[in-house]
C-alpha cells in the first residue's frame, strides 16, 4: 500500500519523462538497503517467506518459494541481498553478455500508464560476464537459487553466437544455480533467428557440451539449462523449439519474453506507442498463460516451465500455476504493484495449499 499509493506517484510523477532514472534509482536504494543489517532483519520479519508449503522443488533446485524476480530488473546484480528479504524464492540476473554493453541510445524505456505496461528497448546493458563474476565471488551465497539469464553480445556476429554464449557459461558456470539462454529478446538484431531449429539445435548442443565439462571441473551435477521464449512464436515453432530442447536435455522453458505486439492497448499517447521495443506487463497475460497452457499440454507437463508476462495480482500467479507453470516470475507487475504484490501472492498460495490440504483430509475421513 506504502510503495502502491506513495512511493509510486512520487517516482512516476517526478520522473515521468525518464522510467530507467527512476529504475536506476529504486535499484540503488534497494542495493544500499541490502547493507544495513537493521533493515534487513526487518524486511526478513515481515516480508520473507518462511513458509514450508510454498517450497519446491524443479529441475533439481529446491526453491523456497515460487516466485522469482524476471531478468531484467536487476541486470548486474547490484542488490542481489534484499530480494529473498523482499519474499522471492530466486531471482534471475541479467541478461549478462560476454562483452561490457551500454545498450541502446536513451530513452529506452517507457511507461504506459493506463495500460500498466512498459515498453522497454534496453539492448542488453551490463558490465559483462567477468564483472558480475567478480561481484558474485564476494558476495555470501544467498539463501534463494540465483539464475543468470546469458545473451549474445551485440557485436559478436552471429556466426559466433556459440562462442560468445559459451565464454558467459564459462565465467560465471560456480555463481549461477541455473542459466537462462535468451534467444528472444526483440532489441538485439539477429537475436530471434537463434530461436530457428538448426541455429538453436546447435547453440544448446554446444552450450550443455559446455555444461558437462564445466560439470567435471566442479566436481557436481551440471546446471539445469533454461530457454527462454518470444510470445510472437506461432504454435509450430514453439514445438519446433521445444523438439529441440527435448533433443538437447534443456531442463525448462521460461514462457515468455517481452512481445512486438501492440494489440489492445489504450494508452493515450500515440508518440509512445510507436516507439520500438518489447512490450511487458498486463496486456502480455493472456498470450503468456495460453503459451504456457500449450506448452504444458504438448509435453504432457513433463517440462518445467516458468510462467512470466502480465502477472499483477494473486489471482494472476495461480492462474499461470493452473495453467502448468512450475513457478513464476514477475517484472513489471513489481513495478506497479510494488513489493506487496510478493507478499500477496505468497499469503494466497499458502492459504490455497492449506484449503487443499484441509479437504484432502477431510475425504479422506468420509466413510466409503
Amino acid at each position: 500500500m506504502l510503495y502502491k499509493y506513495l512511493i509510486r506517484p512520487i517516482l512516476f510523477r517526478v520522473l515521468q519523462n525518464d522510467p530507467e532514472r527512476a529504475h536506476e534509482g529504486t535499484l540503488a536504494l534497494l542495493a544500499l538497503a541490502g547493507r544495513i543489517p537493521g533493515i534487513m532483519r526487518l524486511l526478513r520479519r515481515y516480508w520473507a517467506t518462511h513458509d514450508p508449503s510454498l517450497a519446491r522443488t524443479v529441475f533439481g533446485l529446491r526453491f523456497p518459494g515460487p516466485v522469482g524476480l524476471a531478468a531484467g530488473m536487476d541486470k548486474d546484480g547490484a542488490a542481489l541481498p534484499i530480494w529473498a528479504a523482499l519474499g522471492f524464492g530466486f531471482v534471475e540476473i541479467g541478461t549478462i553478455t560476454w562483452y561490457t554493453q551500454p545498450g541502446n541510445p536513451r530513452p529506452r524505456l517507457f511507461r504506459l500508464t493506463d495500460d500498466h505496461a512498459l515498453i522497454n528497448r534496453m539492448g542488453f546493458n551490463n558490465r559483462g560476464a567477468s564483472a558480475l563474476a567478480a561481484r558474485l565471488s564476494e558476495l555470501p551465497r544467498l539463501p534463494i537459487p540465483i539464475g543468470v539469464s546469458l545473451g549474445k553480445s551485440r557485436n559478436t556476429p552471429l556466426e559466433e553466437s556459440v562462442d560468445d554464449y559459451r565464454a558467459s557459461l564459462r565465467a560465471l558456470y560456480d555463481y549461477a544455480n541455473y542459466f537462462a539462454i535468451n534467444v528472444s529478446s526483440p532489441n538485439t538484431p539477429g537475436l530471434r533467428s537463434l530461436q530457428d531449429r538448426d541455429q538453436l539445435a546447435l547453440l544448446l548442443g554446444e552450450l550443455q557440451r559446455e555444461n558437462w565439462a564445466q560439470n567435471q571441473l566442479y566436481d557436481g551435477p551440471a546446471k539445469p539449462l533454461l530457454v527462454k521464449i518470444a510470445p510472437d512464436l506461432s504454435n509450430d515453432a514453439i514445438l519446433e523449439v521445444l523438439d529441440v530442447c527435448d533433443r538437447t536435455g534443456v531442463s525448462g522453458i521460461i514462457a515468455v519474453n517481452t512481445t512486438l505486439s501492440r494489440d489492445g492497448l489504450h494508452h493515450t499517447s500515440s508518440a509512445i506507442l510507436r516507439e520500438s521495443g518489447g512490450l511487458s506487463g498486463r496486456p502480455l497475460f493472456a498470450e503468456s498463460r495460453r503459451i504456457v497452457r500449450f506448452i504444458s499440454q504438448e509435453t504432457g507437463g513433463q517440462m518445467p516451465i516458468i510462467g512470466v508476462g502480465g502477472i499483477f495480482s494473486a489471482d494472476d500467479a495461480q492462474a499461470m500455476l493452473d495453467a502448468g507453470a512450475s513457478l513464476i516470475q514477475v517484472y513489471t507487475g513489481l513495478v506497479y504493484q510494488g513489493p506487496a504484490l510478493v507478499r500477496e501472492i505468497n499469503h494466497r498460495l499458502h492459504s490455497n495449499s492449506r484449503t487443499e490440504a484441509s479437504n484432502k483430509h477431510r475425504l479422506s475421513k468420509e466413510p466409503l
